[in-house]
């Protein structure tokens, strides 16, 4: 588990299920990340190169980098007190909603979401808080285990 949630847990308090970012989710970053490599490859083997090599290079490794972050900097997670989230790397947004706040998960996923098993989880809380977290992997198993354990909550004792 990510080291936020785990340095964020209170007294008796246990991680139920984990969600992480699915790396499909991030398939255009990669793709045009790509794209822009294979143009500064090019560009390189070109004999009158002038640097622009260079600056294609840098936007290619810019994108793959900035999906990668995305990835390892996302956490999800319900706890047996909670639902915690945290995005970012260098500024951080989290959410931490006590289980008693929850009024429902809604699942939103794109065509390519369905084909790759990847969505926004989007948590209701009273007060009309309602907090989207993108690109989870599986986010129907992660509704329907939040679901089960505010059913029954002794079962996963």
């Amino acid at each position: 588990m990510g080291s936020y949630i785990d340095s964020n847990l209170i007294t008796n308090e246990r991680v139920i299920k984990e969600a992480q970012v699915s790396w499909w989710s991030q398939w255009p970053f990669f793709v045009i990340g790509g794209l822009f490599l294979l143009s500064g490859m090019g560009a390189s083997l070109a004999p009158n190169e002038d640097g622009g090599a260079g600056v294609i290079l840098f936007i290619a490794v810019s994108f793959i980098v900035f999906a990668i972050i995305r990835v390892i900097s996302t956490e999800l997670a319900l706890t047996t007190k909670r639902v915690i989230a945290k995005t970012g790397f260098i500024r951080r947004n989290t959410i931490e909603l006590r289980l008693e706040k929850v009024e429902g998960f809604v699942v939103n996923q794109s065509i390519f979401g369905r084909i790759f098993n990847y969505g926004s989880v989007v948590v209701s809380g009273t007060g009309g808080i309602k907090t989207p977290i993108p690109f989870i992997y599986n986010p129907a198993e992660f509704r329907m285990v939040v679901n089960e354990f505010l059913e029954n909550p002794s079962q996963f004792d």
